[in-house]
């Protein structure tokens, strides 16, 4: 179990030492930040959240030791660790309504917004069917594939997708290239990793026109009884944003992907997201990127 930080530590982040100096009781700690190992070493879906959270955390001036998890966390399993306060004390995954009841997020999309831009991979096999495709009443005749307990899930049930669910993410290809499902939506920042691995069939590949897109925001949450780390976590952010470095790292990271998706040139669907809880920070346009235009 995770030590709950003192109280004094607590009561110096409140208030106005969110945006300002942090305190020296809390500096003088040493924080050990635990995240979910990833799948693998070479798992590069890791590697931008860790990257941001090493610069937020560099941000406060604190004294801190960041490592990963001692065995291999998937998600739904990190995330009812992370409730429970075992093995890790920080997660980033989309947010919902039901998550955010139950962790504590930090509320800056650490991708903005890149989460719910969402393009296909198929097989070869399938590929042709989705060429005639030009209105989400036609996408809607093609079974997606998702993940249980993933909130996109529940975006895509609730705006008419009959989606076929897997326990564990690996599945998901496996369902796909058997052909029980006809396509895996996928966020531009995880598909390339993905074709890139050696482990998937060499029969995926990516559908070249379509996308979807709902609004949605991936956050690093932390356990409800320790907002002190949240407020930590939410300073160094902030500061990265206002000196121009949260960008600089996004921008280096993404840029290159979304010119290789095209994703610009891509027929958007644009769905709802019932589940986006309503204080998600839609409004603020400095913590979004549009990477194509959007019909009203």
């Amino acid at each position: 179990m995770f030590k709950r930080v003192k109280i004094s530590a607590l009561k110096c982040l409140t208030g106005a030492a969110l945006l300002g100096a942090v305190c020296a009781p809390v500096q003088a700690a040493l924080w050990t930040i635990i995240y979910p190992r990833p799948l693998a070493e070479n798992d590069l879906r890791a590697e931008y959240p860790i990257a941001l959270l090493t610069l937020a955390l560099e941000k406060t001036g604190v004294k801190y030791k960041l490592r990963a998890s001692d065995r291999i966390l998937l998600q739904g399993k990190a995330l009812r660790q992370l409730k429970e306060n075992r093995e890790v004390n920080v997660v980033w995954s989309v947010t919902d309504a039901q998550r955010e009841k139950e962790l504590l997020p930090v509320r800056i999309p650490i991708a903005k917004g890149l989460i719910g831009w969402r393009v296909f991979l198929t097989t070869k096999t399938q590929l042709g069917s989705f060429s005639q495709i030009n209105t989400l009443r036609g996408l809607l005749s093609k079974t997606p594939v998702q993940g249980e307990e993933w909130p996109d899930t529940k975006i895509l049930q609730a705006n008419g997708f009959n989606v076929f669910t897997v326990p564990e993410y690996p599945e998901a290809f496996d369902i796909l290239a058997t052909g029980r499902a006809n396509f895996f939506p996928r966020s531009v920042i995880e598909i390339q990793n993905e074709l890139d691995s050696a482990e998937i069939s060499p029969d995926i590949v990516t559908e070249p026109r379509l996308s979807l897109y709902y609004p949605s925001a991936m956050y690093f949450f932390v356990n409800r009884g320790n907002p002190t780390l949240a407020r930590l976590i939410q300073t160094g952010l902030q500061r990265a944003i206002d000196d121009g470095s949260f960008d600089a790292l996004f921008e280096s990271t993404y840029q290159e992907t979304l010119q290789k998706l095209r994703v610009s040139k891509r027929k958007v669907f644009r769905l709802e997201n019932p589940s986006l809880p309503k204080q998600t920070p839609l409004d603020d346009e400095a913590l979004w990127h549009l990477p194509a235009k959007l019909d009203k």
